[in-house]
């Protein structure tokens, strides 16, 4: 049904399939990344029943701002794009679309999700500045720093503080572990994505954390989502969850130990396979949390 409904929209225009690619609409894998930790704070901290409001604004919230993450991090990185065999036709590298087209792309999609923030209240709105300051900046700490995974996962965790302050009007310090924990899980699988372009990144001169992890790669991954697993066990007490969302780590656990295994050889399709793949453990948490709420005693 997704994939038709892109096909249709790709049939209004000719160019339309350009726009598509650079969101990346055709690649839903950011979305889903972005949305199971939004919809674990957002399911906390309604206690299992957030409001049909509040999950329309941050449903159409996630697509829209990732779709503009996606956006501003081709427009950074349109004249390395071409120099990396897997980003090589992109549109903004391959010249189907213009800079001028993506930061208007970009600016209307921002516009769009500050238009959605206008429905929630103060706190979240004031918080949404954050999450775009994030969002902006990220795509060009590559240039500058061995860790712009960690600003990454600053960015894909911001929606959970605004989730709480939404849905409650106030933001209680454990929510504070599950950011933390997405902040972990996220630099942990970007850093698989990373390793899948790393020989591409050197010869250009970009940097990442798989670069600056070398050889400790996979054991630090690994022990970034175990550091993960437990800020959500300390969550998890906290907001007294039960058999349900243990039994989600315990999934997860095992999607983190699959990866660990069959990245051994570190062949860059793996380690874009692993990369991937933490869609299912994020799935398995939020499952987790929504059956706690929904059948736990």
């Amino acid at each position: 049904m997704y994939t038709r409904l892109l096909q249709s929209i790709n049939r209004l225009h000719p160019r339309a399939w350009d726009f598509i690619q650079l969101m990346r609409l055709e690649k839903p894998i950011g979305i889903y990344l972005l949305l199971w930790p939004t919809l674990w704070a957002l399911w906390v901290a309604a206690e299992g029943m957030p409001s049909l409001k509040n999950l329309f604004i941050f449903v159409s919230g996630v697509i829209l701002m990732r779709a503009a993450g996606c956006v501003i991090n081709d427009y950074a990185d349109r004249n390395f794009d071409g120099h990396v065999s897997r980003t090589r036709e992109r549109p903004l590298a391959s010249g189907r679309v213009t800079p001028r087209e993506a930061l208007l792309l970009f600016a209307v999609l921002v516009a769009l999700s500050f238009v959605l923030v206008l429905f929630t209240n103060s706190t979240t709105l004031w918080l949404s500045f954050g999450g775009l300051a994030l969002a902006a900046c990220y795509p060009f700490m590559k240039r500058y720093t061995f860790y712009p995974q960690v600003v990454l996962g600053a960015a894909f965790s911001w929606g959970m503080p605004m989730a709480f302050t939404a849905e409650t009007g106030g933001l209680p310090p454990e929510a504070w572990l599950l950011y933390i924990a997405n902040l972990l899980w996220t630099v942990a699988y970007d850093t698989y994505y990373a390793m899948a372009d790393r020989e591409d990144d050197l010869k250009i001169g970009v940097k990442s954390t798989a670069i600056l992890f070398g050889e400790a790669d996979r054991l630090i991954i690994l022990v970034l989502q175990g550091l993960s697993l437990l800020c959500l066990l300390l969550a998890g007490a906290r907001f007294d969850l039960g058999l349900y969302f243990h039994l989600g780590l315990l999934v997860a656990a095992g999607c983190f130990i699959w990866e660990f295994w069959v990245t051994r050889r570190r062949e860059p399709l793996v380690c874009f396979r692993a990369f991937l793949h933490n869609h299912w453990a994020g799935l398995a948490i939020f499952l987790g949390i929504a059956l706690d709420y929904a059948l736990g005693a």
